[in-house]
């Protein structure tokens, strides 16, 4: 599977391009509206069949393309089977597989950050949306979040995978393109270094930071697939 990493500054997310080089069937991974252009250029510059729409859960800090995408190609939408969202083609529940060309993308429910969060791996790639980060872990104070859970998706799941598999979240703050599990476990000031539970959510119950700013906007249309 082949994969690239594209940026939206405005939102610090990570959009994804999945493919088979061999017959060109493609997926894409939480696109971001402002970037349909880049993304299909993309697509068309390479010569892709783009297949499938994944997203990884009901995003707070931008509006999905997911929508947009669709209503341009008809191409079918994914989401978690636990993430509330209406109108999607395809509600993934924990474990199932969608295949692009000879590969696989197996689905992992990771709740935590949101209830219906799923991350998706394939080839030593994980593509860990809000759950992990490079160095951190995402929020748990709104959106269903609970600490409790997202600490077990993490070291439960996430944290199950070989030490040289790749983590590709869906966004970062400093710079940082990806990691590795194995990086994860020994340095993540969150979950890493033995961290336990208890020690996890406390720290999350003594955090205070101010909502995305898109949050009104972004989470009423992303319950729609992206659909203002």
């Amino acid at each position: 599977m082949n994969m690239r990493q594209y940026f939206d500054y405005e939102s610090c997310a990570y959009t994804y391009l999945l493919f088979d080089p061999y017959n060109k069937k493609s997926v894409i991974v939480d696109p971001v509206l402002e970037q349909f252009d880049r993304d299909m250029g993309t697509v068309k510059k390479l010569d892709l069949d783009l297949i499938g729409i994944l997203e990884t859960h009901v995003h707070a800090d931008h509006i999905t393309g997911a929508f947009t995408i669709r209503k341009k190609t008809g191409i079918p939408i994914y989401y978690g089977s636990k993430s509330g969202v209406q109108g999607a083609n395809f509600m993934l529940n924990d474990g199932d597989c969608i295949h692009v060309g000879q590969f696989e993308i197996k689905t992992i429910h990771t709740p935590g950050h949101t209830k219906g969060c799923i991350s998706y791996y394939t080839c030593g790639m994980l593509f860990t949306g809000d759950v992990l980060f490079i160095g951190g872990t995402g929020r748990t104070d709104f959106q269903g979040g609970d600490a409790n859970t997202l600490y077990d998706s993490v070291t439960k799941k996430l944290f199950h995978y070989h030490d040289d598999t790749q983590v590709y979240p869906a966004h970062d703050y400093s710079g940082a393109m990806f990691s590795t599990i194995g990086e994860e476990k020994k340095w993540n000031p969150n979950v890493g270094k033995s961290i336990d539970k208890d020690k996890f959510v406390a720290a999350e119950k003594g955090k205070n930071r101010p909502y995305p700013k898109k949050i009104d906007i972004a989470v009423p249309a992303n319950l729609k697939c992206g659909q203002e």
